[in-house]
């Protein structure tokens, strides 16, 4: 019973400082940022934006430096290949929800650093922040 102590004692502490770990570097490869925070990144970084909307709503309206890779296309993950993942990439939609799940399509795909707009396009697009071209 002795023994026993210390060996549960050494579990807990291990299994505990693994999960910081993992949580640690979960949390530093997917970042939300602002309208702001992205304007600075994407003066400052060479970075990858990826606009993750269907075509159309691309055309309609987008970041004028982006690029579509539609998140619902049967291409999907066949397209998001052809990006760099040693370069950062900016991800937005209209409301946030499918650039998260990009998000973690390329985390899980070996992507090394990841932004993701906070509240998507619909957010921001009145801000003035954002170099936006919209069709007229």
């Amino acid at each position: 019973m002795k023994k026993s102590i210390p060996i549960f004692a050494l579990s807990l502490l291990m299994a505990f400082t693994v999960s910081c770990v993992n949580k640690k570097a979960d949390s530093s490869d997917i970042k939300l940022v602002t309208a702001d925070e992205m304007k600075q990144i994407i003066e400052l970084e060479d970075v990858q934006v990826v606009d993750v909307r269907t075509a159309s709503e691309f055309e309609a309206i987008r970041v004028k430096s982006a690029q579509n890779i539609d998140f619902n296309s049967p291409t999907f993950d066949k397209d998001i290949q052809k990006l760099d993942k040693s370069k950062p990439v900016v991800l937005y939609c209209k409301g946030g929800g499918r650039s998260a799940k990009c998000a973690k399509k390329l985390k899980d795909a070996g992507f090394e650093k990841i932004y993701d707009l906070e509240g998507g396009l619909s957010k921001w697009e009145h801000s003035k922040i954002l170099n936006i071209e919209k069709k007229s």
